[in-house]
């Protein structure tokens, strides 16, 4: 089921994360998968999460993620505590999509979601990949959830979050 403004985040949603540390901060070096509990990390603070197809993709590349990068401290200007983008990629993927990106430490977190596993619980995934999509979380509550029904990036860019926050 779809989530909407209103409804709790669900209370199970753990994803796979590597997280960024200066002696694995190369793009070559692997670091080690952690399950990184959503629910439990997000339950009192305000989320920005946003998904994309596949990382090092055409459109998640040149036109998703580096709009939530320009726009990084307008975000933690209206509060925003944690960004992070999913996609069904593996976190190594994750985690050499943000190298790439340069960023470093905890600025944008590049989770996995392994299957896609969290999208298709919320009827978000297409063909076994995650969809385009974007939610606002404000302590365990969904205030703003939108998923691209056409091609580009319009209701999940960063603009359209910055205009719900």
């Amino acid at each position: 089921m779809a989530l909407k403004p209103g409804d709790s985040f669900p209370a199970d949603v753990v994803f796979q994360y590597i997280p960024w540390t200066e002696e694995s901060g190369e793009i070559s070096a692997c670091g080690i998968p952690i399950a990184y509990n959503a629910s439990k990390e997000w339950a009192d603070r305000k989320v920005v999460l946003f998904a994309v197809p596949g990382a090092f993709t055409p459109t998640c590349s040149i036109n998703h993620v580096p709009g939530y990068i320009q726009n990084l401290p307008k975000l933690k200007e209206k509060g925003v505590e944690v960004v992070a983008v999913i996609a069904s990629n593996d976190p190594f993927v994750m985690s050499a999509w943000g190298k790439a990106n340069n960023i470093k430490g905890d600025d944008i977190l590049f989770l996995s979601d392994p299957d896609a596993k969290f999208a298709n619980s919320i009827g978000w995934a297409n063909s076994g990949r995650t969809g385009r999509f974007a939610i606002i979380i404000d302590h365990g509550k969904v205030t703003y959830a939108q998923i691209e029904t056409e091609q580009g990036v319009k209701v999940s860019g960063a603009d359209a979050v910055l205009a719900h926050l």
